[in-house]
């Protein structure tokens, strides 16, 4: 059903005209700058403070000086009522307001998709069965073409979900209100098609506006009470449009996704792809990994840096740390190939003291980083084993699954941005976190994601009814060492098939790529890897532990000859 607004009583009757007021005044100021282009946005919002009468005798004058015949909007999710009260505000001959009509999916039992489908937890990458496909998200028709092609403006009005979800613990994970964003995002990409440097701006009416993983906080121009008025990037935007609806299926690293099941018009699609290969647009780039706390991971960290090397890649590699990390450590970091920065760590604020993941809202730090545009972050318990430089074409939020709806924040392609920390700041105390950790904050933050091949971040877990092997797949770009890592074992076979109920991370193959890594290192950095007394003592107490309960594996059994 249309959104409507019916007042019953003089309070409603109040609130609506207040509304219709500020979004006439909203569009008014918006066609201003269209016409004379002379001062920014954010000026006529403070300096034009007067009656909806006078702004229309404005547009009249400002009419008649200008070459540009019409400025036009396009309406989105208002009811056809709201609609004509919009269209009666604004003056005849200089603006032309459409309505975007589009079927939504939630206006019968045929089109309903529930938010699994579009998220699920396992896809058939390797297309056995055929290419994975999405549900289909219905869009405006004809978005390209002179109805909607052209427009300078789009209002919507954009959903919060069910209830209370906005406010709540939990992130928004609603297919209507990604309807709603995504139709606004397309219609913005088809608007610019022929030039992504052309100026349009995008009104959300709502209490929580629009997706933050959709629209950037950056583009931001004006927010007051549910108002919220967006100059998007649509260099940006583009790359948003042309991903699948959801992480039902893996899009090329070209985003050279097959037109005819893309969510943007095909006509669109095609220009937006061509566009992408001759863009003259150059994006600084990084790899980043963190470390806080205590300095159990920076042999992990140099071995990465060592892997991505390895593998040639061209991006830089960005090294936070905190206080806790010493200057020798931090020596050796910088000689494996790091670039250093000092970081105050960030607690989370539901994980327990002196647990794990007590400080790994610590990745957060991740949005200052404002010197890149991109950023991979990985792990420092991750080994690269061939160059993965091509998925910085990826867009954020971009991460392999982890399991049902969510992915895995051990590796993940992010955009720097000052509001977007503040932001996810701000929500630390509002979104739960399954965890307690950065994951857990992480994808209730980023409900919207694309998603990465799994063997990106290949898990080093194994079911218990797979061979005894253990073997990694040679298709894997890189490996995310779970368990006992192997900095902490010897280099003969993977310690973790010292514990029965670690069994299931251990692997002699992926163990042993982790060691020709680390073979390959100067003497140098090799020192900072040199198994410390207490780790040690540890598999020495398993293996001995190994050896009475007479595991099956039989690696106790083999001679350990490292020193």
């Amino acid at each position: 059903m249309a959104f409507s607004l019916k007042p019953t009583n003089i309070s409603y009757q109040r609130l609506f005209m207040l509304s219709l007021f500020v979004i006439s005044i909203s569009l008014t100021f918006l066609v201003l700058s269209f016409m004379v282009n002379a001062r920014p946005l954010v000026n006529e919002f403070h300096t034009h403070r007067t009656e909806l009468s006078v702004i229309i005798n404005d547009l009249k004058w400002f009419g008649k000086k200008t070459d540009r015949k019409k400025v036009k909007v396009g309406l989105v999710n208002l009811s056809d009522d709201y609609n004509k009260k919009i269209a009666g505000s604004v003056q005849d001959g200089v603006v032309e307001v459409v309505s975007v009509r589009f079927a939504r999916v939630d206006s019968n039992r045929e089109r309903l998709i529930k938010w699994e489908k579009l998220f699920p937890e396992w896809v058939d990458e390797d297309e056995k069965w055929g290419p994975p496909k999405c549900p289909e998200i219905p869009m405006p028709p004809r978005m390209e073409e002179e109805e909607y092609g052209d427009l300078d403006v789009v209002v919507a009005r954009v959903p919060c979900g069910k209830k209370g979800w906005w406010s709540s613990k939990e992130g928004i994970r609603d297919v209507y209100r990604l309807q709603v964003n995504l139709v606004v995002a397309n219609l913005a990409v088809a608007s610019g098609f022929r030039d992504f440097d052309r100026t349009m701006y995008v009104v959300f009416v709502g209490a929580c506006g629009p997706m933050m993983e959709m629209f950037r906080c950056d583009d931001l121009v004006k927010h007051v009470g549910d108002f919220w008025l967006y100059r998007p990037d649509l260099r940006r935007l583009r790359q948003k449009v042309a991903m699948p609806v959801g992480s039902c299926k893996i899009a090329s690293p070209l985003l050279e996704t097959r037109k005819e099941e893309g969510s943007i018009s095909l006509k669109a699609q095609s220009i937006v792809l061509e566009k992408l290969n001759h863009t003259s647009y150059q994006q600084r780039e990084a790899y980043a990994t963190i470390l806080h706390s205590s300095e159990a991971y920076v042999c992990g960290a140099i071995a990465l840096a060592q892997s991505l090397i390895q593998s040639n890649s061209t991006k830089d590699r960005l090294l936070l740390h905190d206080k806790t990390i010493s200057i020798k450590s931090l020596q050796g970091l910088r000689a494996a190939g790091w670039k250093t920065r000092l970081i105050q760590r960030i607690r989370s604020p539901v994980a327990k003291k002196g647990s794990y993941n007590e400080y790994n809202y610590s990745k957060l730090r991740l949005w200052q980083q404002t010197d890149y545009d991109k950023i991979m972050f990985i792990d420092s318990d991750l080994l690269v084993l061939k160059n993965i430089d091509k998925f910085f074409d990826y867009p954020q939020l971009s991460a392999a699954p982890n399991n049902k709806v969510l992915f895995n924040s051990g590796l993940m392609l992010i955009e720097p941005s000052l509001c977007t920390f503040d932001n996810l700041m701000s929500k630390t105390r509002r979104l739960n976190s399954y965890n307690g950790g950065d994951q857990g904050f992480l994808n209730e933050a980023f409900t919207w994601w694309h998603r990465l091949p799994k063997n990106l971040n290949h898990l080093k877990v194994f079911a218990v009814e797979m061979n005894g092997k253990h073997e990694i797949p040679s298709d894997v770009y890189a490996i995310h060492f779970l368990g006992f890592k192997p900095w902490t074992c010897y280099r003969d076979y993977d310690c973790n098939w010292d514990r029965d109920y670690m069994n299931r991370f251990a692997s002699d193959d992926a163990h042993k790529k982790w060691w020709m890594v680390h073979d390959h290192m100067s003497k140098g950095l090799q020192q900072y890897c040199a198994l410390s007394s207490k780790a040690y003592e540890r598999i020495m107490e398993n293996r001995e532990a190994a050896k009475k309960a007479n595991l099956p594996n039989g690696h106790w059994r083999i001679n350990v000859k490292h020193p």
